[in-house]
């Protein structure tokens, strides 16, 4: 039976459960490090956060949570161990990094002067995937990739070669971050072409576009299609309205793509670095922002349009232990 590293260890995909395919325990926008003096760590309230919201996942079933958080935005292996330890929850950690507006490439493109970077960066993920992090023993259980909107940049695109390479090493699952709606298709296809098995990789951010031709694009490469940020309602995340994601959810459904779509929140639990200022359209999009969403507003509007109780459950169940499973 193939088995999936969580950080507590590997766990049958049979016995993952019913999963959140895309979310942030811990995360911090890059730089955050440098303002630890104004905006230090308060591990209590990030626990007391977290557990809040893992809470809120369980009571519609959720068993399993996939954590994108990347390498350089604040991955903390061992807070989420303890936090599946309190929560009972099996938490997937991942390895890579964010898209390369928002990241550390910095350190990266001063490697690439002189090395090989698509070799350190497929090395970091295998030694992750296979040995653990940064000496916890905690080993990633699925690689984090990323590109800017509208394109894949030259620095993106080593390392989702680097992933492709390490995938065919390990069998790991690749998810991702697409910005603004764009390049999903275009993800899928750079992964293919260096050799990554489409049936472990997993478009994400496709809740940004509602073109079903977009999402037809993907799945028909054989890649799943993460709908994954369901909450995160409006301009700031570039997302729809929970409504009309369901309505493509279903059309995606009548099509015979039931099969191949994940879902999750993309929401993050405690927020790195000083707090955030809620004004304006960031207090909107996040005034109520939880993992309790799919349960009380987005699985209600599934029953709503007619999405059948079995193809709900295989969102959530049937469909994460083929990705990480098959």
């Amino acid at each position: 039976m193939k088995t999936v590293n969580t950080v507590l260890g590997p766990v049958p995909a049979e016995e993952l459960g019913r999963t959140l395919i895309h979310e942030h325990f811990l995360y911090g926008f890059c730089g955050y490090q440098g303002d630890t003096t104004l905006g230090p760590f308060d591990e209590a309230a990030a626990e007391e956060a977290c557990i809040r919201n893992a809470d809120m996942a369980k009571a519609y079933g959720i068993r399993t949570i996939v954590d994108a958080t990347t390498n350089e935005c604040g991955r903390d292996p061992l807070f989420l161990k303890k936090m599946s330890e309190k929560t009972g929850l099996h938490i997937i950690c991942s390895t890579g990094y964010y898209f390369e507006p928002e990241s550390a490439y910095g350190y990266w493109k001063f490697r690439s002067a002189s090395a090989d970077i698509v070799s350190e960066i497929e090395e970091m993920y295998v030694t992750e995937l296979t040995e653990g992090i940064a000496g916890t023993g905690i080993r990633a259980g699925v690689i984090k990739l990323a590109s800017s909107a509208n394109q894949i940049t030259d620095l993106e695109q080593c390392f989702f070669k680097a992933a492709a390479r390490a995938q065919k090493k390990t069998g790991c699952v690749i998810i991702t971050h697409t910005q603004l709606g764009t390049m999903g298709p275009e993800q899928a296809e750079l992964l293919i072409k260096n050799g990554a098995d489409p049936k472990k990789i997993a478009i994400g951010h496709m809740s940004g576009n509602l073109d079903f031709d977009y999402h037809k694009r993907v799945l028909d490469q054989g890649a799943y299609d993460n709908i994954d940020r369901l909450g995160l309602e409006g301009e700031l995340f570039h997302t729809p309205t929970n409504d009309k994601c369901v309505t493509l959810i279903k059309k995606l459904c009548e099509a015979g793509y039931g099969g191949k779509i994940n879902l999750g929140h993309d929401l993050v639990d405690y927020q790195l670095g000083r707090p955030n200022i809620m004004t304006g359209i960031l207090a909107e999009t996040l005034k109520d922002a939880d993992w309790s969403k799919i349960g009380k507003q987005v699985i209600p509007e599934m029953r709503k349009q007619g999405i059948p109780e079995e193809q709900i459950d295989r969102f959530f169940l049937d469909n994460p232990k083929h990705l990480f499973g098959d």
